[in-house]
């Protein structure tokens, strides 16, 4: 039976003094697949611009986690730790910007994360290059993008329980993120649906952020009935822990696939739809 993840929230007073550490996130190759594989998902009218820029995209997925490495204020970028906001769904926690700083403040909202209006600030940067015609910002805008959608859908960066560490169950994210794609990565099939408008990006990321908070029980149950009385990490655990949750990372791929394929494309349809150059 699927089981929602209960949000550890004995900790509330001591995690608020806390500073997180910038998301850890899908390992380069989840991150390649996905944005890989989202071009493909785009329509006629677009989809070769992209296929041109292919490479460049993929090249440049990991700059973001690069500027958050180097500077404090972009750190909260590639989170959110929704669990810190009461009860799932998560509804005392505004999806303004604005009307959240105004309730909890702004150090609070950014110690928590800011994922989702990133996606929403990045989603606008994407809209304003295609607009003016600035190709070469397009192209990079266009890899942030995927970067942070792409983050969306990791469960891990979604909760105070961003590694395992207060299930006692430290380095899961990167066995689910990272070990079970290096495993079984060629054994999988990523099928997204094409691309589809996005009515409004900042609410839609909130989405996303939930649906991947979902899963975070089951993947941790799987991880707990995977190891072994040693807690060696082997094939073997592995293989069993791919058995149980393999299910769920191969929807969170094909999610995020989809999903960056459609913040690219809306991002050109809030532009006026400008004809693409051919690279």
């Amino acid at each position: 039976m699927l089981r929602r993840y209960a949000p550890a929230l004995a900790f509330p007073v001591v995690l608020s003094l806390l500073t997180f550490p910038a998301a850890i996130g899908w390992g380069d190759n989840a991150e390649h697949l996905i944005a890989n594989k989202a071009v493909d998902t785009l329509p006629d009218e677009i989809r070769p611009w992209f296929e041109a820029n292919r490479q460049f995209i993929l090249a440049h997925l990991s700059d973001s986690e690069a500027a958050e490495a180097k500077s404090p204020a972009a750190r909260h970028n590639g989170y959110i730790r929704l669990d810190h906001y009461g009860p799932f769904p998560y509804s005392a926690l505004p999806r303004s910007y604005k009307a959240a700083v105004d309730k909890y403040g702004k150090h609070t909202i950014e110690n928590f994360g800011l994922l989702p209006w990133q996606i929403g600030v990045s989603s606008k940067a994407l809209t304003d290059a295609f607009h003016d015609h600035l190709w070469g910002e397009a192209k990079l805008q266009a890899a942030v993008l995927a970067h942070y959608v792409a983050e969306a859908h990791d469960p891990f960066n979604t909760t105070l329980n961003f590694d395992g560490h207060l299930s006692d169950q430290e380095g899961v994210n990167d066995r689910f993120a990272t070990g079970l794609i290096e495993h079984y990565q060629l054994f999988f099939f990523v099928h997204a649906n094409d691309a589809t408008f996005i009515h409004d990006p900042t609410d839609h990321a909130f989405e996303m952020a939930l649906s991947a908070h979902s899963w975070l029980e089951n993947i941790l149950l799987s991880d707990l009935r995977a190891r072994s009385p040693n807690n060696d990490y082997t094939s073997e655990y592995y293989d069993r822990f791919y058995a149980q949750a393999g299910a769920f990372l191969i929807r969170q791929l094909t999610d995020a696939t989809t999903n960056v394929g459609s913040y690219w494309l809306t991002a050109w349809i809030n532009a006026g739809r400008p004809p693409l150059p051919p690279q």
